[in-house]
């Protein structure tokens, strides 16, 4: 949820107008005129709740604009748009099975699937559980308005997430009713299809969005379909309140999971895939469902949020798991299916306190959550048929809940500004074993810190700004990490503790001019307990704590309008993780200073863009990326450094009530072999995934705007 009333504060009227009503251009929210007004201060509500510049704010939040459309991108995944954010790694996988990994200053590099050690949020709704877990694809890029990403130690106030938070807002209807479809195709298969109506008010508006995206991946047995849908209906009965109702679904049926690969058969063939995931036609099936609700009312100068929402989740998935494995009694099977009920919700008040010097706001607030899973293992085989579900296995529900209570201060005195916070983080999971022949795995474990911050900046000149933060976090573990305990008896690892961590950064922001903004820190961050994989063999990944773990790095971004036809943008992140003691991992030993895998010691990306025209914008982008090791002993072969190119060019046509658009991209430029993303510690040692030479799409669409 954020705040719309747009009249407070004074000073950030325009930027909040533009960031909070969506499209400036009344006739496509991708249109590529240009912009009259230039911002350089983006309002953002992460990290503070109400609307602040984020230039105002004592610690790294940088926002992806994405206001007018995703300009040249495919709109597919996040990994198109948040290279642009300093601290954090990305790494498209080319496998819709297991979704993106996302990092942030080292946090979920060791995630085997989906994201974990980031909170998202879209709306101010959870899109992670309770207990760590999210999937990036539930991020709908075609509906977004902007994408907020929050790191560093005032990311404790969000919960056991200790490395930040990406928070997606997507667009009101606004202006005239108008519908609009496009096709986009491409390389190895690639098709997407979409339609989207959308208009409003002053008092009312709506977002309708359907799309359906298909391809055969660039690996051998990779093949995804992906449908979406999008819903949003927004009112303002009267001049301090909001509510707003969105519905959003995602469904994947039958996604092939090409899995990792060795690097003997990396080099030999980059879309190879092993050969147990045709035998065993490894593959994943997700139907989610979540309906939102947000409301807003202000109370004087006192603003009150609440928002609930609830949905369901249903995987099924066929893992590799070899027969004579799965075959013993002991496992739980190589078929994970499992229906989720999900639902929760936040009590936010915000109240300035005018008796106070300066301008200070209080925030006290609650989050409430809860997952349930009835979780279901099954034999992957029937028979001498391999890759069909079998007999049951295991049968079990998990609950994970949390309740959240939290307060922030928000204080601006003089050249001063102060943010400090308190939150009491909790986490419970529960489980009832119904399976009893393997033995009774029942039982529950609480989780609960209190994790305070503290960030302060001083303003040297209305354009320079320095600032340090410090923040107590933990991280729990997820539901999967806890699934397996180490060896072949199954059940719950009850024993895994949270990783808890000590955070300090030292940044500046700094404005040149009107249309130049730089921002630059430096972080140390101190883990005890932090949770790595114990083992990944057959199928099957458990967790351990280890010891100490030193995080240190330096991220910077510049974003400049070079001039009304040019605009630039650099980031480069550089993060030195490593394991701060010896640790016992099996028979070896993992030694001191040993980097954390996973990890890339130096990220660079750049992009340039060129919009000579109203009706043309064309844009080069590069990335860099460091050598990353694979497995805590930094023995095995790190998936090497390497450097891609992608160009990318966009039109648009105005005829009356008409909008015509076409994109051509070119991705990897030089046609650069390269592996993409690892799966850390995998036991086969397929820690590798490939990602595609050079690639082509082309596409079109069009829109009507109703009188």
């Amino acid at each position: 949820m954020y705040p719309l009333r747009l009249h407070r504060p004074a000073p950030l009227r325009t930027g909040l107008t533009l960031l909070l009503t969506g499209s400036i251009s009344p006739l496509s929210h991708a249109s590529t005129e240009a912009v009259d007004v230039v911002i350089t201060d983006p309002v953002v509500v992460t990290g503070a709740y109400a609307p602040t510049g984020s230039f105002d704010l004592p610690f790294s939040i940088d926002t992806v604009d994405l206001s007018h459309g995703t300009d040249g991108q495919l709109a597919v995944n996040l990994s198109e748009v948040l290279t642009k954010v300093p601290g954090l790694v990305v790494q498209n996988r080319q496998n819709y099975a297991q979704d993106l990994q996302v990092s942030s200053r080292g946090y979920g590099a060791r995630s085997a699937f989906g994201i974990r050690g980031l909170k998202l949020l879209s709306d101010g709704i959870p899109a992670s559980t309770p207990d760590g877990q999210g999937q990036a694809a539930s991020l709908n890029l075609d509906v977004a308005d902007r994408i907020e990403v929050l790191r560093g130690p005032a990311a404790t106030l969000y919960g056991s997430n200790a490395g930040g938070v990406i928070q997606m807002f997507s667009r009101d209807g606004q202006g005239p009713a108008r519908v609009g479809a496009e096709t986009t195709f491409g390389s190895d298969g690639f098709n997407k299809n979409h339609l989207s109506a959308e208009g409003g008010n002053e008092t009312a508006g709506f977002v309708l969005d359907e799309s359906r995206m298909d391809t055969d991946g660039y690996r051998d047995h990779s093949a995804a379909r992906r449908d979406q849908t999008f819903a949003k209906v927004h009112v303002r009965p009267d001049a301090d309140s909001r509510l707003a109702l969105i519905y959003s679904s995602l469904e994947q049926n039958n996604t092939q999971d090409p899995l990792g690969q060795t690097w003997d058969a990396y080099k030999h063939d980059p879309r190879s895939t092993a050969a147990v995931a045709d035998t065993y036609n490894t593959r994943k099936s997700i139907d989610h469902q979540q309906l939102g609700m947000n409301y807003e009312r202000y109370f004087g100068d006192a603003t009150l949020q609440f928002n609930l929402y609830a949905g369901q989740r249903s995987v099924v998935q066929y893992l590799s798991i070899p027969k004579t494995v799965a075959s013993n009694s002991q496992r739980g099977g190589g078929v994970v299916d499992f229906d989720r009920a999900f639902h929760g919700g936040t009590l936010r008040w915000i109240q300035p306190v005018v008796a106070a010097p300066g301008n200070l706001t209080v925030t006290v607030g609650a989050d409430y959550d809860q997952s349930k899973d009835d979780r279901r293992g099954f034999q992957n085989f029937s028979g001498d048929t391999l890759g069909v579900k079998g007999e049951l296995r295991r049968d079990e529900q998990d609950t994970a809940t949390s309740l959240d209570p939290y307060i922030q201060a928000h204080w601006e005195l003089g050249n001063w500004t102060t943010d400090l916070g308190l939150r009491h983080s909790s986490m419970q999971m529960r489980v009832d074993d119904h399976y009893l022949a393997n033995g009774d795995s029942s039982g529950k474990k609480t989780y609960q810190q209190n994790t305070p911050s503290l960030s302060v900046m001083y303003a040297f000149t209305p354009d320079v700004r320095g600032y340090v933060s410090v923040g107590k976090g933990f991280e729990t573990p997820t539901q999967a990490e806890m699934a397996y305990a180490p060896g072949l008896v199954e059940r719950f690892n009850f024993g895994l503790k949270p990783a808890s961590s000590t955070q300090y950064e030292v940044g500046v922001k700094y404005r040149l001019g009107e249309r130049t903004r730089l921002n630059a820190a430096v972080y140390e961050i101190h883990t005890d307990d932090e949770i790595v994989v114990a083992s990944a063999t057959d199928g099957r990944t458990s967790y351990r704590n280890a010891g100490k773990t030193l995080r240190r790095g330096f991220e910077a971004s510049l974003h400049s309008d070079l001039s009304d036809q040019w605009q630039t943008t650099v980031v480069y992140t550089r993060t030195d993780a490593r394991y701060a003691e010896d640790f016992a991992q099996g028979t070896q030993t993992i030694e001191d200073g040993n980097r954390l895998p996973g990890v890339p010691l130096d990220n660079l990306f750049g992009e340039l863009v060129w919009k000579p025209a109203t009706f043309v914008s064309m844009g080069v982008e590069g990335q860099y990326r460091s050598k990353v090791y694979v497995e805590d002993s930094n023995t095995a072969k790190p998936a090497p450094a390497y450097t891609v190119f992608n160009w990318r060019t966009r039109f648009e046509q105005h005829a009356g009530p008409w909008t015509f658009h076409q994109l051509i991209r070119l991705d990897n430029l030089f046609d650069r072999q390269y592996v993409g993303s690892v799966i850390v510690g995998d036991g086969n040692a397929r820690y590798y995934e490939a990602a595609p030479g050079r690639s082509w799409y082309a596409g079109a669409g069009l829109e009507y705007q109703f009188r």
